[in-house]
């Protein structure tokens, strides 16, 4: 899948244990005008990095600390930017932060993290909370938030950038992926493998855009082959491994189970697998399980867990540049859909009667 992009026209959205260091005497220290010192605090990339260092050793040495509210009074910015997640305890929402956090700090600007646990209304006010605390901009996780949200940051003129999902249609900027993409091919590589029986696990939907996004592309894959998804094969769970191998369990014990379970995502799809295991179903032999987002967790298990490879780090990275582009003002992008990749490994295999048919 090829990169999309839809580009925005720039818009400006500004003894030292008893006396505090000053920005003059990091210059002093270093051997620089105290304008360098600004720019190396405000505007790394700008200068040479030796003088970078040599700053940064002087600021280390004293201690200086900037007058942050003085700084914000005169450029109206605190060089806040406000991470708001759905929850941490889903370990990939943090790698993207993370992401996000190297690139901004590397321009000098500080990550504030939040995170609403599926509830729009709390980030509604967790929003609201962090632009009183003067946070200059956000990145949000998914497509899916109140329009009171939208209209709040419009108010208070914040830049923002949603991430996770990748839809050139909508009005909001984005950077992701198609994440229905992701389960439609992998379901397209199932059908292939003979398999007719389709079982989902997932997180609820609602209020979560990538659920739905993931569910939606399997079933237009099994629409495509004249297939349908049996609801009794459907499991919504919360995301980690008990509640994924209990209401994979519950596939199990149908007299007519799957016989390809997509998982979507590895926490599911490996919750899958250890269901399996304690059961003593085979996988593949006796039913193929997938995931989405291709993490170690999947990689490493016996058999390896097919999955969909998804640009979690880069998001994080073009997010940061796409916030730092708007805040100076500079040209940004209202659409980047980055790709996605499968990648095979041995949790998937012909159905059972596919199988037969080939001995």
């Amino acid at each position: 899948m090829t990169k999309a992009r839809a580009r925005q026209a720039p818009a400006a959205d500004g003894d030292h244990r008893t006396a505090r260091a000053s920005a003059l005497d990091v210059a002093r220290a270093a051997g620089v005008s105290s304008a360098t010192v600004s720019r190396v605090l405000n505007s790394p990339d700008r200068v040479d990095p030796q003088t970078r260092e040599r700053v940064l050793e002087a600021v280390r040495l004293l201690r200086y600390v900037p007058h942050g509210a003085a700084r914000s009074l005169r450029s109206r910015r605190s060089r806040m930017i406000g991470a708001v997640v759905p929850s941490f305890e889903y370990a990939l929402y943090a790698r993207t932060t993370s992401a996000l956090q190297r690139r901004l700090n590397a321009q000098a600007y500080s990550v504030v993290v939040a995170e609403h646990h599926y509830d729009l209304a709390k980030e509604m006010r967790v929003a609201a909370q962090l632009i009183e605390h003067g946070v200059d901009a956000f990145m949000f996780v998914g497509l899916d938030h109140a329009p009171e949200l939208f209209a709040l940051l419009e108010e208070h003129r914040r830049p923002y950038v949603l991430t996770w999902g990748a839809d050139p249609r909508s009005a909001h900027p984005n950077i992701g992926f198609d994440n229905a993409a992701a389960t439609y091919a992998l379901a397209r590589h199932l059908i292939a493998l003979g398999h007719r029986r389709f079982g989902l696990l997932s997180a609820e939907p609602q209020y979560n855009d990538r659920a739905r996004a993931r569910g939606a592309g399997l079933r237009r894959a099994l629409r495509e082959a004249g297939l349908t998804l049996d609801p009794r094969h459907v499991r919504y769970a919360p995301i980690s491994l008990r509640a994924a191998e209990s209401a994979m369990s519950e596939l199990l014990m149908l007299p007519d189970r799957p016989t390809a379970v997509l998982g979507t995502n590895d926490v599911f799809g490996v919750g899958a697998l250890l269901a399996c295991r304690r059961l003593g179903v085979r996988v593949p032999e006796d039913i193929s399980i997938t995931g989405v987002d291709n993490t170690e967790l999947g990689e490493t298990q016996q058999p390896g867990l097919t999955s969909v490879a998804t640009p979690i780090v880069e998001i994080g990275t073009a997010a940061a540049e796409h916030l730092i582009a708007r805040l100076e003002g500079r040209v940004w992008e209202r659409c980047l859909s980055l790709p996605v990749q499968l990648v095979f490994r041995a949790s998937t295999g012909p159905a059972p009667k596919a199988r037969r048919a080939m001995r």
